[in-house]
C-alpha cells in the first residue's frame, strides 16, 4: 500500500487513497502506522475515498486510533495530495468530512500548488452540537459563545467553547513563554463538562492583527498547528473585540491566515502543506 507522508506547518499525516475492498481495523491500523517508534508516524492518519457527494471523501484517525471529526491541517494535505496525484484537476474542489462538505481553493502558479484556502464554514456554538454539558441543566444561547470557568488546583481558567466541525475550547493567557501547555491541556481536554473530549487553544493577543497559539489536541498531545484550533481561537478573539476579522495566528509550526467573514460569520483558513517523502507499507 502506497502512501505519502504530509504536514501543514509540522502537524504530520500519513496521506494514503484507500481501497474500501481492504479490510482493517482503521483504529488499530491508524495507531500503528502512527507510532513513531514502532510504525512511519505521524500526527494522524488521513484516508482518501471517492464520494457520491462530493469531489473527494476524507476520513482522518488520531495517532491514539479515534476517529476525528475534521481536521483543517489534514484538509490542505489531502487537498494537495489529490491534486498531486491527478485525482482532481479543478482549481475549486469540494471535500466530504464528517463535519460535512468543505470548499477547498487552491492558489496555483505555473499549475503549481503555492497555497490553499479552505472554507471552513461557520462556528458551531449549540451546546449539544459541541457537544458541551453545562452543569445544572443551563443551556446558553445558541449564537453566543459558551464560556466555562476551570477550577484547576489554586488557578482559575476561563475556555470560551465552540465547534469548527471538532470541539475546542479557546483560553486565552497573557503570556506563552513558560506556559504548562501539558498540564492545563490535559485536564482541560478530559473535562467531565466534554462528552467527547475538546481541542484546547492557549492563546496570547499580540495585537490587533495577530495572535499566537499553542495547541493541545484531543487525542495527540500537543501539536505544533491546528487549523480548526486556529479557526476557533481567531473566530473568538473576534467575538470578543480583541482582535480583527482578517489576521495572521502564529502557532509552534508556522503561520495561518484566517479571515472572517463579518456578515455570514464564515471563516475561511490559508496556508501551505508540504510533502515530505513517500513510501510502500509492507504487510
Amino acid at each position: 500500500m502506497k502512501f505519502t507522508k504530509m504536514h501543514g506547518l509540522g502537524n504530520d499525516f500519513i496521506c494514503i487513497k484507500y481501497d474500501e475492498n481492504i479490510r482493517y481495523n482503521l483504529n488499530i491500523f491508524s495507531k500503528f502506522l502512527c507510532d513513531r517508534h514502532y510504525g512511519i508516524g505521524a500526527d494522524g492518519l488521513i484516508l482518501l475515498y471517492k464520494s457520491n457527494i462530493a469531489d473527494i471523501k476524507m476520513r482522518i484517525f488520531n495517532n491514539d486510533g479515534t476517529e476525528a471529526e475534521m481536521c483543517g491541517n489534514g484538509i490542505r494535505c489531502i487537498a494537495k495530495f489529490a491534486y498531486n496525484n491527478g485525482l482532481v484537476e479543478k482549481d475549486c474542489i469540494s471535500i466530504e468530512t464528517k463535519a460535512g462538505i468543505k470548499k477547498v481553493y487552491y492558489i496555483l502558479e505555473n499549475k503549481k500548488i503555492m497555497a490553499i484556502k479552505v472554507d471552513m464554514g461557520t462556528p458551531i456554538l449549540d451546546t449539544k452540537k459541541i457537544p458541551l454539558y453545562i452543569p445544572c441543566g443551563e443551556n446558553r444561547m445558541q449564537n453566543k459563545i459558551s464560556k466555562v470557568l476551570f477550577k484547576i488546583k489554586d488557578k482559575e481558567y476561563i475556555g470560551s467553547c465552540l465547534s469548527m466541525g471538532n470541539p475546542h475550547t479557546v483560553i486565552q493567557i497573557n503570556d506563552l513563554r513558560d506556559f504548562d501547555v501539558e498540564k492545563i491541556g490535559t485536564i482541560v481536554e478530559n473535562y467531565k463538562y466534554f462528552p467527547s473530549k475538546t481541542n484546547v487553544e492557549f492563546v496570547q493577543i499580540i495585537n490587533q492583527d495577530n495572535i499566537r497559539i499553542k495547541v493541545w489536541e484531543r487525542g495527540v498531545g500537543e501539536t505544533l498547528a491546528c487549523g480548526t484550533g486556529a479557526c476557533a481561537a481567531a473566530y473568538t478573539c473576534f467575538e470578543n473585540r480583541k482582535t480583527k476579522n482578517s489576521i495572521k495566528v502564529d502557532l509552534e509550526g508556522g503561520s495561518l491566515k484566517i479571515d472572517i467573514d463579518e456578515e455570514t460569520k464564515n471563516i475561511y483558513m490559508t496556508g501551505d502543506a508540504v510533502t515530505v517523502y513517500e513510501g510502500v507499507i509492507d504487510f
